[in-house]
């Protein structure tokens, strides 16, 4: 053994068989690589809760029975088996795109899944409902707990906003419906009008929920809640006629307003209450206490009584004297002449209230006579006057005579 060790041909040859062996023993990186099953590298993987897609006519038809998830357990190698169960990147689906109106069982089929997998799905087929799709529009109620409504307060009909929904279900569903209904949360007591987003619930006669679609979803439900109190203006009443001489300026109360309670139906009727003044006693400016009066049916009122404090202007008398009388509407054919009074003047007696009556002179009134349509002859005819606002007066003749001849011009 030690001579053939000591032959260089012996070692060249043992060099050239283990080279050979290695090179066998190593994958060409240009060739076919011939994969080893080896036993212990297949694994099994049971995943829940994977969600279950369905292909069918989604604008025409409804289907039911099909469940949310189910489990599917992947079989195979190890590497494979851990990404499908890290990514998920597989689809669970049931394809009813030929599908018939009607019951029948359908098989849940996978896709995406490596081809090197293989997919076992729990439960492996299901039976569903393809129903038509049917569209129908229904009137909403809205609903409240009255509980909620705070002692002393009312609640009024509730109001809902829009009235109506849109619901889309399966036709037998759709026939199914009883009640649609918005219900207002919350537990907050109430004591003002409230407005509030609200689920739309559609209920069968035994109140079950049922699988449709709602559109809107929420609707916006209005509560009116009022106090059993009202507030009301406090109306002034003048009784009696102003004594001579005498004008009411003003008249205003200490409080504008009272609350008044009763009844709904009372407190509906009933849009003011009031305070009689009686004029006729009232020669100078005062402040007096008078009682609100109040409506049959309305059972208190705050407050009970008020202050009126009453302003008055008294008359003052001036005499305007000097003012002519002027001539309208005459026709062109005629002249006219004043007999009476002889200097076609007239004096007015002027009543009014401090300088209103007292700074008025001859050129802040109009006397006239009127003489549309008259011919000729002697007429007596009314003197009127135009004068400022606020003030009276009296002329000192209340008539003109005059006489209307040819104009010979």
């Amino acid at each position: 053994m030690d001579k053939l060790m000591d032959n260089p041909w012996f070692i060249k040859i043992l060099a050239l068989l283990l080279a050979i062996l290695l090179y066998s023993a190593v994958p060409n990186s240009g060739g076919k690589t011939t994969e080893i099953n080896v036993p212990g590298d297949n694994t099994t993987e049971t995943l829940a809760d994977i969600p279950v897609k369905a292909y069918y006519d989604t604008e025409n038809l409804v289907v039911s029975g099909i469940p949310d998830t189910v489990e599917v357990t992947i079989e195979g190698p190890m590497p494979h088996v851990k990404s499908a169960k890290a990514l998920k990147n597989f689809e669970v689906f049931v394809d009813l795109t030929n599908a018939n109106i009607g019951n029948q069982k359908v098989k849940f089929e996978v896709s995406g899944l490596s081809d090197k997998l293989k997919a076992t799905i729990k439960p492996s087929s299901v039976t569903v409902a393809v129903q038509e799709k049917v569209t129908t529009e229904f009137a909403v109620e809205a609903e409240f707990n009255s509980d909620l409504i705070k002692d002393g307060y009312s609640a009024g009909q509730p109001t809902v906003k829009p009235k109506k929904v849109k619901i889309t279900g399966a036709k037998d569903v759709i026939d199914r419906i009883t009640y649609v209904k918005a219900a207002l949360e919350g537990k907050d007591l109430l004591d003002s009008t409230v407005s509030r987003e609200a689920q739309v619930q559609v209920l069968d006669k035994d109140l079950n929920k049922l699988n449709v679609v709602v559109e809107p979803a929420t609707v916006e439900v209005t509560i009116p809640i009022k106090s059993n109190d009202k507030t009301v203006p406090i109306n002034i009443v003048e009784k009696g006629t102003p004594q001579e001489g005498i004008t009411i300026e003003s008249i205003d109360l200490n409080v504008k307003e009272a609350v008044i309670s009763g009844t709904d139906d009372v407190l509906k009727d009933t849009d003011n209450v009031r305070v009689e003044v009686d004029v006729s006693k009232i020669s100078e400016n005062t402040t007096i206490t008078l009682p609100v009066i109040i409506s049959n049916g309305i059972t208190k009122v705050t407050p009970e009584t008020v202050e009126v404090t009453v302003v008055v202007k008294k008359e003052e008398e001036t005499t305007v004297s000097g003012i002519p009388i002027n001539i309208r509407g005459l026709s062109e054919e005629y002249q006219a002449v004043i007999n009476d009074p002889s200097d076609q003047l007239v004096n007015l007696l002027v009543f009014g209230t401090g300088a209103q009556a007292t700074d008025l002179g001859p050129n802040n009134f109009n006397i006239f006579i009127d003489l549309t349509g008259f011919t000729e002859g002697n007429h007596n005819v009314p003197i009127q006057v135009d004068g400022p606002p606020n003030v009276n007066w009296q002329p000192d003749k209340s008539s003109a005579k005059i006489t209307i001849t040819k104009d010979n011009a």
